[in-house]
């Protein structure tokens, strides 16, 4: 019977209909305690249900606060179904010895191909020679203006964690020469490493930013950035929205001080800024490099997983861990 079932606590409902799709799997194998399909406040409902919650499912659009978290004094576990966890104050976490479990690295090889994707379509104007000519506009104005080639391009990548890893084999096939900007320099890797991302962009055709967002990452991506980087430049994010400065971002590209971008994530979505839509060295995405019907089969899997590991004292499949 459900009320026999592990307990989890979901505060907000599903962000799209692949992610209800897993909260009605999950509910044969867990009691799901819903706190939005209460008519009680948050706060009112979780004090209800506050001793008995060891475990919570979120997703990147729940913020897990020092105050929720303050309310479940019971808590042991947060699942994730993002790969980012910047929604999720982390410290507060470790303060009270919750563990965290992400998405690990379910995601990765979906989001890379989407960075290559755009990175491709921003070089070669393909989204844009598709409105050239269903606007009719060919048989007026001629042949398009070329694209430029990705092989042999230098390509700094921002983050060089699991995502950003994939980025790079991807673009070693295509013969680009990989340098990149991480935390620290990884070992065993012959990829040219700069400490300064600014560095990093001066010595680049394209950035593609695949870092978390963190307070030491966020508008990492400024003007300086933007500048060094070139007015050939490209900028790929398949980040976070934040980790650029959207506004510098925006001023940069009107004014053509950087040569394009492709954007997955922006700072105040769903809200992207009115003037990116007229420019056709810009190419956008809502935010769904990680999203295919695959991967959300796989973090089926892995949430699952992180769950029944957790309740029978098991190891996570996918803890976040400190660095």
């Amino acid at each position: 019977m459900a009320d026999q079932l592990p307990q989890v606590l979901v505060l907000r409902p599903p962000e799209s209909s692949s992610s209800a799709r897993i909260e009605t799997q999950l509910s044969q194998k867990f009691q799901l305690v819903k706190a939005w399909e209460s008519p009680l406040p948050t706060a009112d409902f979780i004090a209800v249900h506050a001793a008995s919650i060891k475990a919570m499912l979120c997703s990147g659009g729940t913020p897990v606060t020092a105050h929720i978290l303050h309310l479940l004094p019971s808590l042991q576990l947060i699942v994730t179904t993002s790969a980012g966890f910047n929604h999720i104050n982390l410290p507060e976490c470790r303060r009270r010895s919750i563990a965290v479990a992400n998405a690990g690295q379910i995601f990765s090889q979906d989001c890379a191909d989407l960075a290559v994707g755009i990175l491709i379509d921003v070089l070669r104007k393909i989204s844009a020679a598709d409105r050239f000519i269903r606007g009719g506009i060919w048989p007026i104005k001629g042949n398009y203006p070329l694209g430029s080639k990705l092989g042999g391009k230098k390509v700094g990548i921002v983050g060089l964690g699991s995502i950003g890893l994939e980025v790079a084999k991807r673009l070693e096939a295509f013969g680009c020469i990989i340098s990149y900007n991480s935390r620290r320099k990884k070992a065993n890797l012959s990829y040219l490493f700069y400490s300064n991302v600014c560095e990093l962009a001066a010595n680049s055709d394209a950035l593609i930013i695949c870092c978390a967002l963190t307070d030491e990452t966020h508008h990492m991506i400024n003007k300086e950035v933007m500048k060094a980087l070139g007015k050939e430049g490209v900028i790929v994010n398949i980040g976070r929205g934040a980790i650029i400065d959207e506004k510098e971002l925006v001023q940069c590209l009107v004014q053509g001080e950087i040569g394009g971008a492709g954007l997955d994530v922006f700072e105040n979505e769903p809200d992207v800024p009115k003037e990116l839509f007229t420019l056709d060295n810009v190419v956008l995405s809502p935010h769904l490099a990680v999203f295919t019907p695959e991967s959300f089969s796989d973090l089926y899997d892995l949430v699952v997983g992180n769950f029944e590991a957790f309740f029978s004292n098991k190891p996570l499949l996918s803890p976040v861990l400190d660095e």
